[in-house]
């Protein structure tokens, strides 16, 4: 990986820190749409061609690695990549994911799926607020957050050999809690990377990138957890 990015002109010269600030949340905001886009479209892609569908279907497991994989990977590397680098592995994750959730969105109804999507939106859009405008320093609930979404995986891994209906109705109970927390926790948080892009101007577009990352997890996980509690099946 390439670590002598050159200078680039991330920030209008002449700009001052307000403006600044808004063009960074906006690059934030614009990366993790088209993320979501590509993700759309990997998705119905793959719906609308059976072949691919059923090879999504049988490598879900390494999809499900690769995926974590990159996350790990470039949260990992941000400092160090390419932007063009950090740009790839970002629209790389958004289709692998696409992928994977066109298994699932094959169960429900096209009906639930718009229903479900709109009040994500809705939800995070008000609790992205929140985290933005808000001046009680959130930390202390991104690290309750964190802990309970280490409480939320292993109770889903348990699960996996239980098969509780009881159980999976919990878990995505608190995950939707744990996702609108860290929802307003990564949103603040865009500030501090705010500031630390402003002082290496170069690797700017590598903060938004996982600043991106972050909120299009949370919108992701937000949404499949309100889907397996309101959406409606085939």
């Amino acid at each position: 990986m390439r670590t002598d990015i050159a200078q680039s002109s991330f920030f209008p010269l002449g700009s001052d820190e307000l403006t600044q600030q808004r063009l960074f949340v906006q690059t934030v905001y614009a990366w993790m749409t088209g993320g979501l886009l590509v993700t759309t479209l990997a998705a119905w892609a793959t719906l609308s061609i059976p072949a691919i569908f059923e090879l999504s279907l049988s490598l879900r497991w390494v999809l499900a690695i690769a995926m974590i994989g990159l996350v790990i990977y470039l949260s990992a590397r941000i400092e160090q990549m390419a932007p063009s680098t950090a740009k790839a592995l970002f629209l790389l994750y958004s289709v692998l994911t696409g992928k994977t959730l066109a298994v699932l969105f094959y169960a429900y109804t096209a009906e639930s799926l718009a229903t479900v999507f709109l009040i994500t939106c809705g939800t995070f859009a008000a609790t992205a607020l929140y985290g933005y405008t808000t001046k009680r320093d959130l930390s202390s609930v991104g690290s309750f957050m964190l802990m309970g979404l280490i409480g939320v995986i292993l109770a889903s891994l348990v699960n996996l050999f239980l098969q509780s209906s009881a159980l999976t109705f919990a878990t995505s109970i608190v995950a939707v809690l744990v996702f609108v927390g860290l929802t307003a926790y990564d949103m603040q948080r865009i500030k501090e990377m705010y500031a630390i892009a402003a002082q290496n101007e170069a690797r700017a577009t590598n903060y938004a990138i996982i600043a991106a990352l972050a909120l299009y997890l949370d919108f992701v996980n937000l949404f499949l957890n309100l889907l397996r509690l309101l959406g409606r099946r085939r």
